[in-house]
C-alpha cells in the first residue's frame, strides 16, 4: 500500500479525530428537543447526554492505546467504531433515556479509538518540531468539523428531528474508517509492537509518570480542557439565555471556533522556528493576562453584564491562546515516549480528560447567568496550568527518551 501524501494524511487524521468533536457538538442544538421527548423532570438532565460521551472517551483512552501498542495501529479502530455503531443505533432505537445514556457511553467509547490512535500515528510517523507542526495543521482542519457541528446540528433539526444528528454521526464515522482502512498502511510494525503484559504495561506506565514534561504537558492539558469543557456546559445559555441570540447561537459559537483553527494555522508557521515550548509559555500567559483584564471589564465597569460584544472580544483571542496549546501539549506530552506513543497517548487523554470533567463541571455549576463564573474559570486554570509548565515543561527535551 502506498504511503498517503502528508496532505492526504492531514486531511484523514483530521476527520478521524473530529467524529469525537462531531459526536458532542452537533447535539447542542437537540439537547432540549431530547429532554422534551423524554419527558425528563430535570431539564439540567439533558446535560448527561454531552457528560456521559466524555465518560466513555475518558475509560475508552486507558484501553486503545496499549492496544494499539500491542496489536498495530489498525485493529484497535476498527474495533472502536464498531462500539461507536453499536451506541449510535441504540441512541437511535431506545424509548427510554437512561438507554439513549448508555448509547452515548459506547459512543464515547469508540470514539475515544479514533483520537487515541490517530495521535498514536501521528507520533509514528513524525517527531520533534515536525510532530508539533503536523499536529498544528490537523488541529487547523479539525476545528472546522466543531465549528460547524452546531450549524449541522440545527440544520438537520429542520428536516426532521434529533434522530437524524445520530445518523450522520454514523455515516461520517462509517466513511472516515473506510479511507482509514483502504489508504493508510499499518505504521507500527509488529518489531516495535509491545505485548499486553500486566507487568510490563504497569512498567510503562510507571515510565511515562517518570517522565516530567509528559506529566507536566498533561497536567497542562487538563486545565486548559477543564476551561473548554466549562464552555461547552456553558455556552448555550450563555448565548441563548443571556445575549438572545436564538438560532444565530450557532454561528456565534462558529465564530470562536475559527480562533482556534487560526491559531492551529499560526502555530505550523511559527513553532518550527520558536519551538513549543515557547509558544506553550507565550499562550499561556496571553490567556492568564487577557482574561484577568476582561474580568476587572465585566465587573467593575459592567457590574457582571458585560454587552454581547465585549465578551466575544473576549473569547476569540482567548480561544487563540487556548488553540495555541492544544497541539503543541499533545506533541510534548508523547515526545519523551518513543515506541510506546500509544500507550502515552491513552495515559495522557485519559488522566487530562479525567481532570477536565470534573474541572469543567465546577464552571457549569457556577453558572449565574452572566459570563463571569467562565472568565474566572480560565483565569484560574490559566493560572495554574503555567504554574505546572514553568516547574516541569520549560526545559523539555526535544529528543525522545527510550522505554524498557
Amino acid at each position: 500500500m502506498n504511503q498517503p501524501s502528508r496532505a492526504e494524511f492531514v486531511a484523514l487524521a483530521a476527520m478521524l479525530m473530529s467524529l469525537v468533536a462531531l459526536s458532542i457538538d452537533t447535539m447542542l442544538p437537540a439537547l432540549p428537543d431530547i429532554a422534551g421527548e423524554f419527558q425528563l423532570d430535570d431539564p439540567n438532565d439533558q446535560q448527561y447526554v454531552i457528560t456521559v460521551l466524555f465518560l466513555g472517551l475518558g475509560v475508552g483512552q486507558l484501553v486503545y492505546g496499549p492496544l494499539s501498542d500491542a496489536i498495530g495501529r489498525k485493529w484497535p479502530i476498527y474495533i472502536g467504531l464498531g462500539l461507536f455503531s453499536v451506541g449510535g443505533l441504540l441512541c437511535l432505537f431506545t424509548k427510554q433515556f437512561h438507554w439513549l445514556l448508555v448509547g452515548r457511553l459506547l459512543q464515547g467509547l469508540g470514539a475515544s479509538s479514533a483520537r487515541i490512535v490517530t495521535l498514536a500515528v501521528v507520533r509514528d510517523r513524525f517527531e520533534g518540531a515536525a510532530m508539533a507542526q503536523i499536529m498544528s495543521f490537523i488541529m487547523a482542519i479539525f476545528i472546522l468539523v466543531p465549528a460547524m457541528a452546531p450549524l449541522l446540528g440545527q440544520s438537520l433539526l429542520l428536516l426532521g428531528d434529533w434522530h437524524l444528528i445520530f445518523i450522520a454521526i454514523l455515516v461520517y464515522g462509517w466513511v472516515a474508517v473506510v479511507w482509514f482502512g483502504v489508504r493508510l498502511p499499518e505504521t507500527h510494525p509488529p518489531a516495535k509492537r509491545h505485548p499486553l503484559r500486566i507487568n510490563i504495561l504497569l512498567r510503562n506506565i510507571s515510565f511515562i509518570l517518570r517522565q516530567p514534561v509528559s506529566v507536566g504537558a498533561i497536567l497542562v492539558m487538563g486545565m486548559v480542557f477543564g476551561g473548554f469543557v466549562g464552555y461547552l456546559s456553558t455556552a448555550q445559555p450563555i448565548f441563548v439565555e443571556v445575549y438572545h441570540t436564538g438560532t444565530r447561537f450557532p454561528l456565534y459559537f462558529a465564530l470562536l471556533a475559527m480562533a482556534i483553527g487560526l491559531a492551529s494555522v499560526v502555530n505550523a508557521r511559527v513553532v518550527p522556528r520558536l519551538g513549543a515550548v515557547k509558544v506553550c509559555l507565550a499562550a499561556l500567559t496571553g490567556q492568564c493576562l487577557w482574561s484577568a483584564l476582561m474580568l476587572l471589564l465585566f465587573v467593575l465597569v459592567y457590574h457582571h453584564q458585560p454587552p454581547l460584544w465585549l465578551f466575544m472580544l473576549y473569547c476569540f483571542p482567548l480561544f487563540f491562546f487556548v488553540g495555541l496549546q492544544f497541539g503543541n501539549l499533545n506533541a510534548l506530552a508523547l515526545q519523551p515516549l518513543g515506541s510506546i506513543a500509544g500507550l502515552g497517548a491513552s495515559v495522557a487523554g485519559a488522566l487530562s480528560t479525567t481532570l477536565a470533567v470534573p474541572t469543567g463541571s465546577l464552571v457549569g455549576e457556577a453558572y449565574n447567568g452572566t459570563p463571569v463564573p467562565l472568565t474566572l474559570g480560565f483565569l484560574i486554570f490559566g493560572v495554574l496550568g503555567l504554574v505546572i509548565f514553568f516547574t516541569l515543561c520549560r526545559h523539555a527535551d526535544p529528543r525522545p527518551h527510550r522505554a524498557h
